[in-house]
């Protein structure tokens, strides 16, 4: 038997791709409005992070 049949064979199904669509959209919908409202100097301090040499660590 096939998964699709398994699939098939339960009960209302068809809700669970839209309800995990309507999970990603409000998700990045809510990490934009986030970024939008990040103030320069939060972003500034952000992107500087990488560059920031807090400990020495050269062994790989």
């Amino acid at each position: 038997m096939k998964f699709i049949n398994y699939l098939q064979s339960i009960a209302g199904v068809s809700i669970f791709p839209m309800i995990s669509l309507f999970i990603f959209f409000i998700f990045f919908i809510l990490l934009t409005v986030v970024v939008v409202k990040m103030s320069k100097s939060q972003i500034t301090t952000l992107e500087n992070i990488p560059l920031e040499s807090t400990e020495s660590n050269t062994t790989l």
